[in-house]
């Protein structure tokens, strides 16, 4: 979830879900994201807080990505 949109309020909203995909271990501090443009990008790991989704609002969450 955004808790920080610093300098990306253009591509984050506060309080939102976002996607983390994997990052290679030289990206440390960073987190890759998929933004509200729909891409992915390094964002700084401070902006983000993990959650945990039940089973059920994952495969909702992920059935509407496709």
């Amino acid at each position: 979830m955004c808790v920080k949109t610093g300098s990306f309020a253009h591509s984050l909203q506060l309080r939102k879900v976002y996607r983390r995909l994997p990052v290679k271990d030289t990206d440390h501090g960073w987190w890759r994201i998929v933004d509200d443009e729909g891409e992915d990008y390094l964002y700084p790991r401070d902006y983000f807080i993990p959650v945990s989704l039940s089973p059920a609002v994952a495969r909702a969450v992920s059935a509407l990505k496709d």
